[in-house]
């Protein structure tokens, strides 16, 4: 498709050059699923935001689209400066303003930052805060602070020199020495009595008489308050005491145990005891939420958090988190795999071993990874400079470095390797050399080589590619399904439909108009 400009006759000599600048609209091609084409768009630009949110700019207008492409909603901006659902905000000549999805304006564009949160939004201008509640549809001016921000559990943080502030409690005028934020449910604040924990509403569920107050991970704490050490559940109402001791509890990278009279006698879970044992004399940590634990009588075993993975054995320096019913074990400085009760199933031979994942493990000899399955058969010897795990019969290696596909039987699947192999999330495998991209069936066949410069799944079988500045769509055969020839590519979920954006530029008919002995251009 070409440009068209067409004039009218020439009737006179003289002509009269008024400023004119044809508005130039980019055409869209509109196909469904089945990319069978349904409409042509002209726009100036279009972009997809979420699956209800369409935005065009066309006319140097900002405005919302329908599913069908047609502007409803002004959003009196000049562009777009961030998306977090279900919030739109925009950005003017005068600043910042915000829009829900839907089209309601919530703050025009003249506010210097906008921070959102789920149903609440906070605007500041200079030193003044405001606060949108769209449950309640309404605004309050909140205050003057030297900052603020929104919390992740939905209150407001203010600060000024005089301190800390929650502007949306019911007590908006309390000082605090410091808030910190925990999670989506619980605030840290610290007062002259010590610190406690503030829920979603602003209220304390735990009263600030706490001297050290450490967050474990989701609604779980490590508290210690004079000569007493507890373990806390944070709960809307009121926080719960799960464990309180007078002996000491230490905390050291995620790993708490309990002393009494100053010996090691238990391992500490969030809640409460995960092991009460006479006789431990050491514990270290193996990896996430697994341990070692060395006992009086030269042995050690593996404790995961539902008791005792592998029962304490003798002759072991080390037991590894296992899988399918094997651990990794250390003796005399080799590792092999023992079973729960700590019988030797393969014998100590490798220098490092990654659990078993669909009956074969990775072992590291010197510099080099090889694989052998759960009978100890070596499937591939050490020659490998990294591997990964198998995953549905396959695994990523590199040698020479360049990445190859490994079979359950040791053989490459492909004829030659590549700077990088990845394995995306619907299991196919995404090649790269040079800067190129190309594609791998999940069984490790070669669908096509790295040629392209963006390869990116959008749909089942639909495959977005691009070579330079153009795109095309591609099926899981190789096969192009639209040719490679579009500026840019957008699927639209929400609609159901893909756009394609033509290189085809629309400019306005234009026509002469004669005027006396003169004439002048006018746009059709």
């Amino acid at each position: 498709m070409k440009n068209t400009l067409r004039w009218g006759a020439v009737v006179a000599t003289a002509i009269l050059l008024l400023d004119y600048s044809p508005i130039q609209a980019q055409t869209y091609e509109v196909y469904d699923q089945n990319l069978k084409l349904k409409s042509r768009l002209e726009y100036d630009q279009i972009s997809i935001l979420s699956e209800s949110v369409r935005i065009s700019t066309a006319n140097n207008g900002l405005k919302l689209l329908s599913k069908e492409y047609r502007p409803f909603i002004d959003l009196k901006a000049e562009k777009i400066h961030s998306y977090d659902q279900p919030w739109i905000i925009v950005k003017g000549s005068k600043g910042l303003g915000a829009f829900h999805e839907y089209g309601e304006e919530v703050f025009p564009a003249e506010f210097e930052n906008i921070q959102t949160f789920f149903t609440r939004l906070l605007a500041q201008k200079g030193r003044q805060y405001w606060v949108y509640d769209h449950s309640t549809r309404e605004t309050t001016p909140i205050g003057s602070f030297d900052e603020a921000m929104l919390a992740v559990n939905g209150q407001v943080i203010g600060k000024t020199v005089q301190g800390y502030f929650l502007p949306l409690s019911k007590n908006p005028d309390k000082i605090y020495e410091e808030i910190r934020q925990v999670n989506e449910n619980y605030l840290f604040a610290k007062e002259s009595t010590g610190y406690g924990l503030i829920n979603r509403e602003g209220d304390y569920v735990l009263q600030p008489v706490i001297d050290h107050l450490v967050h474990l991970e989701g609604d779980y704490f490590y508290a210690f308050d004079g000569n007493q050490y507890m373990l806390i559940k944070g709960r809307e109402g009121k926080a719960d005491i799960s464990y309180s001791s007078y002996h000491k509890i230490t905390l050291e990278d995620g790993m708490m145990l309990e002393f009494i009279h100053g010996k090691l006698r238990r391992v500490m879970k969030n809640d409460g005891i995960l092991l009460d044992q006479v006789g431990m004399e050491k514990v270290i940590s193996v990896g996430e939420k697994h341990y070692n634990v060395f006992l009086r009588e030269k042995t050690i075993g593996l404790l995961g958090l539902k008791g005792w993975e592998v029962n304490p054995v003798s002759g072991i320096e080390k037991i590894l988190p296992g899988n399918e019913g094997l651990y990794g074990a250390l003796k005399e400085g080799g590792f092999g795999f023992i079973d729960k009760n700590g019988n030797w199933e393969i014998k100590t031979q490798f220098d490092e071993v990654r659990k078993f994942q669909g009956g074969i493990a990775a072992y590291r000899l010197k510099n080099l990874w090889g694989f052998v399955d759960r009978k100890g058969n070596l499937i591939s010897p050490a020659q490998f400079e990294s591997v990964s795990d198998f995953f549905r019969g396959i695994a990523i290696v590199k040698q020479g470095g360049k990445q190859n596909l490994l079979d359950k039987n040791g053989n490459m699947l492909l004829n030659q390797g590549y700077d990088r192999i990845s394995l995306s999330a619907d299991n196919f495998f995404l090649a790269e050399e040079n800067g190129l991209f190309g594609l791998i069936a999940p069984d490790g066949t070669e669908i096509v080589e790295p040629k392209f410069h963006e390869l990116r799944r959008e749909d089942v079988n639909r495959i977005l590619v691009r070579l330079d500045d153009k795109y095309g769509i591609m099926d899981e055969n190789g096969d192009y399904l639209l040719p490679i020839y579009y500026k840019s590519i957008t699927f639209d979920q929400g609609a159901k439909q893909i756009l394609a954006e033509d290189s085809y530029q629309f400019v306005p008919e234009v026509e002469e108009v004669k005027s006396g002995n003169k004439k002048r251009k006018t746009g059709k």
